[in-house]
């Protein structure tokens, strides 16, 4: 234990002896840290972020929306998703206690809202009353528009905060009418502030009662919707979700081979899906960064190359007082790994506060997110680059012989 305190203290005593010399040798470490933990940082805030908004949506809820496979899309037959769907699984899925159809009107004039001479764009989606209970999403003013709206297309409607104030509405705006499209829609609502997700507002929608959005892009069109549910027991999610894949198979007229013309996926799988990117971009662009630590390994080496030599006469005095060759060894080695760690602990700390810097920057992008396993690796890989590029300088001092060494001028 004395030796091992003795080689820090001795290491840190040089690193100051040659603080400028140390500076420019651990640059290479430094930099390398702080490229991966700013890159890291800003995609790990960015999948905290999204995996929280993920999260909002239940861990119970499945989410089934259409998909043409490549072949169908080749002949220009697109799949869809229809109200006789949504009746099916109602009616013959046991084990769901919410549901509701998700329809997202057409961009250009349907997407189009004004209030007096104000006018701007916004999304407009027709939903069930059962979509707050799936979503866990409330007003924050007024109400939401019950089964009887929906059931006779009242022209009513809940918007979010970014509705209110792009069309500068009143600061309490229940019952204002404005324009959706070509209707006059009332509001009865106002619903919770989300903020903004990659610069996009979360608050700027329209959320209509389901068949007054069906009455406004006209019912005769061969509509496509998107359903959501939840199911009552969690232990019984996969089953569900099995039983809706069956029944919609049959009732599309899908044979056996043939490929879904739908999905169904889990609030976990969509979080899955997400994470799968993300943690592929991670890897990607921390392993281009981690070769300059690479580069700043071979600097340590050949500065610790060149220490020795100058340090050679130190040596074999050191061994002409009894040191051993794993006493030397030791020295030279926590020298390289104490060298590689400041490096390390300098480029974490600017590497973070890069990363908070540019997710700051960015307008509504989620501030920056180091996780801990990031630490640890970039400390773990400055300790490996430490060792590995360190061993050789350490092993030519631990070989001289103390005369010649004593001889060395």
């Amino acid at each position: 234990m004395f030796a091992l305190l003795e080689s820090i203290r001795s290491a840190l005593e040089s690193i100051r002896a040659h603080g400028f010399r140390s500076l420019l040798t651990s640059l290479g470490i430094i930099i390398g840290v702080t490229s991966v933990i700013a890159v890291v940082s800003i995609v790990q805030g960015l999948s905290y972020t999204i995996n929280a908004q993920f999260a909002g949506l239940g861990g119970n809820s499945l989410t089934i929306r259409s998909y043409t496979p490549f072949k169908k899309q080749l002949q220009g037959r697109p799949a869809k998703l229809r109200d006789h769907d949504l009746e099916v699984i109602s009616q013959r899925i046991e084990g769901i206690s919410h549901i509701t159809p998700v329809l997202f009107t057409q961009t250009g004039a349907q997407g189009s809202i004004s209030y007096r001479s104000q006018v701007t764009f916004s999304r407009v989606i027709g939903i069930g009353p059962s979509y707050l209970d799936v979503n866990s999403v409330y007003p924050q003013q007024g109400r939401f528009f019950t089964a009887d709206d929906d059931a006779r297309r009242r022209l009513v409607c809940a918007v979010g905060v970014d509705v209110v104030e792009e069309l500068e509405m009143p600061e309490n705006p229940i019952g204002e009418f404005f324009r959706v499209g070509n209707e006059w829609c009332k509001i009865v609502g106002i619903m919770e502030k989300r903020g903004e997700l990659l610069g996009f507002s979360q608050d700027n929608f329209v959320l209509l009662p389901y068949g007054t959005a069906k009455r406004i892009m006209g019912a005769s069109k061969d509509l496509d919707i998107q359903i959501q549910l939840l199911v009552d027991d969690m232990n019984r999610q996969d089953e569900v979700k099995e039983r809706v894949r069956r029944v919609l198979r049959q009732e599309h007229g899908l044979k056996a081979g043939e490929p879904d013309d739908f999905k169904v996926q889990t609030a976990e799988q969509l979080t899955e899906s997400f994470n799968t990117v993300i943690n592929m971009v991670t890897a990607v662009s921390a392993g281009i960064v981690s070769i300059s630590l690479l580069v700043g390994g071979i600097g340590i080496m050949n500065i610790m190359l060149v220490s020795v030599t100058e340090r050679t006469r130190e040596i074999g005095i050191l061994k002409a007082l009894g040191a051993t060759r794993q006493d030397i060894l030791l020295q030279f080695l926590i020298e390289a790994l104490t060298l590689t760690m400041i490096g390390g602990l300098v480029g974490i700390a600017i590497g973070y506060g890069l990363g908070a810097l540019v997710a700051a920057l960015l307008p509504g992008f989620p501030a920056a997110h180091v996780p801990f396993w990031a630490v640890a690796l970039s400390f773990g890989f400055c300790a490996a680059v430490g060792i590995v590029f360190g061993i050789v300088p350490a092993a030519k001092a631990a070989q001289l012989d103390p005369i010649d060494a004593l001889r060395y001028e």
